[in-house]
């Protein structure tokens, strides 16, 4: 054992394939270098952008996620006209053909119109009103900040797709997440905390899952990606030192760690390695910070009062709302919450009376604080799922309970604080709730690309584009270039939603 010399010890353990491994990178750089005149030198492509490309109007982003796909038809898009054709048949015209997935195409009754049971109330703002439904309550109260959206469209029916292609701008997973492009373009904005914090809230329909590329940095290096903060335990995985080891011995370790990292990255100019020392001394500085972070004790009695009890249970949706006013609070640029269990394809009155009552009061809570603390200017807040919900019912039906396959022809998102108009309504459905229409109720064909571009639709791609352009990315300026090819979040699609920016 050489104690002194790790870097030595390490070279003894090497195995035969990494020494031929190293031995024929060596001779081909060097072959290269001689091409190129020997002035070779390793980019780190790794290092954020740390510069904006216009004067951005937010600095952070709070990203509420509503997994499942939430109904617009028992929330948000309010459609009284249904409540005449109970039961009816979705005329052939109004689904234009339209694929249905496999859990809708062999239903023996066809698609039987389900108008919503709930109450609708119409709340003046700014605009011409929005309607919020009677589940929500508390977000109604913060409506005058909205920007609430009915014509967010996709192109994926299916959920795994459909959450891969609104977090990463594909349907194929592998693409780096909104939040590493975020974190990519813009840098660091603290020390002792990641750039991007993912939560998962405590739900009681968790029927879809969640994977790690959903916030990973696919072909990024890792240091972008989100730090999925737990609820039970330590925070975050492995915070803690092991029994006998103290700050000084992980200090020790971590030096002796990126004295070797640094020798692989001068032999191999690999930014995965550069990528693997940053991220050590964030864990090491992180098991300062976070623990204080995650004491809610010197919050006063009035931030519970307005994020209700819930918030004081970890893991609770209203906790990760709280959680996310403090991450922002100490400079953390992007905050994600996933909330599952929207997938309501049976008994969705049940369902999404329990979804909503786990995340209205805290929505409305987050928007408040943030606005009473003077920080809702510069912290752009979005809520929304993978796509809607249809207007026939899936399943039995009944007046008092129903269900509603996937639909991603329209679907309702809202966006407040950042930049954003607040107060507004944008875009409209025909009286199905089916298609985005104009003005007269006539259904537009909506198109993804800025060149075909429909005024009043709002593909995912123009949101992504949208969020950029408010923390002062140009969308198609922002790229990574891999395997020969600049890549970027909206590929060659996107339209900044000017009509949505204050």
């Amino acid at each position: 054992m050489h104690e002194s010399d790790p870097l030595r010890e390490y070279e003894l353990m090497m195995t035969r394939r990494q020494l031929f491994g190293r031995a024929a990178l060596g001779l081909g750089t060097a072959a290269v270098a001689e091409l190129l005149g020997g002035d070779l030198r390793a980019a780190d492509s790794s290092r954020p952008l740390a510069r904006t490309h216009h004067r951005p109007t937010a600095k952070q982003v709070i990203y509420l996620f509503m997994s499942g796909g939430p109904s617009h038809h028992d929330l948000w898009d309010y459609k009284p006209k249904l409540a005449e054709k109970f039961g009816e048949q979705l005329p052939d015209h109004v689904r234009g053909g339209q694929r249905v997935t496999g859990m809708t195409a062999n239903q023996k009754n066809g698609f039987p119109l389900a108008p919503s049971k709930y109450r609708f109330t119409k709340h003046e703002n700014h605009d011409r009103g929005v309607w919020v439904s009677e589940l929500l309550p508390h977000t109604a109260s913060v409506v005058q900040e909205l920007c609430v959206v009915h014509s967010t469209f996709t192109e994926a029916i299916n959920h795994d797709p459909a959450i891969t292609y609104i977090q990463t701008g594909s349907q194929i997973p592998g693409r780096p997440s909104l939040g590493a492009w975020l974190s990519y373009g813009l840098g660091s904005m603290n020390e002792n905390l990641p750039h991007y914090v993912v939560m998962h809230a405590h739900t009681s329909f968790p029927e879809q899952s969640l994977f790690n590329r959903l916030w990973g940095t696919g072909f990024m290096p890792s240091d972008h990606q989100g730090m999925l903060m737990r609820s039970q335990g330590d925070p975050v995985l492995y915070l803690s030192n092991p029994a006998g080891v103290s700050r000084d011995d992980r200090r020790a370790q971590l030096d002796a760690l990126a004295a070797m990292n640094q020798a692989q990255h001068e032999r191999f100019a690999d930014p995965e390695v550069l990528a693997r020392i940053r991220q050590h001394e964030m864990a090491y500085r992180m098991q300062a910070s976070v623990p204080e972070l995650m004491d809610l004790s010197r919050e006063p009695q009035a931030t519970f009062r307005l994020y209700g009890d819930a918030a004081r249970q970890p893991g609770s949706f209203a906790a990760c709302c709280l959680n996310a006013r403090r991450l922002v609070e100490r400079g953390v640029r992007n905050v994600q919450i996933f909330h599952r269990g929207w997938d309501a394809h049976g008994n969705l009155p049940k369902e999404h009376e329990s979804q909503c009552k786990d995340i209205d009061q805290g929505c409305a809570a987050l928007i408040t604080d943030l606005k009473q603390r003077g920080m809702l200017d510069e912290t752009l807040v979005v809520w929304g799922g993978e796509f809607g919900r249809t207007a026939y019912c899936q399943g039995g039906l009944t007046r008092e309970n129903y269900g509603r396959d996937h639909h991603p022809r329209c679907f309702t998102t809202w966006l407040a604080g950042g930049g954003i108009k607040p107060g507004i309504t944008y875009g409209q459905t025909d009286d199905y709730a089916y298609n985005i229409a104009d003005q007269d109720g006539v259904p537009l064909v909506p198109q993804p690309t800025k060149e075909a571009w429909t005024p009043g639709t709002m593909h995912i791609h123009d949101l992504n584009a949208t969020i950029l352009h408010l923390v002062g990315i140009d969308h198609k300026r922002l790229t990574y270039r891999y395997q020969g090819r600049d890549f970027r979040l909206t590929d060659i699609h996107g339209h900044v939603m000017h009509d949505l920016i204050a």
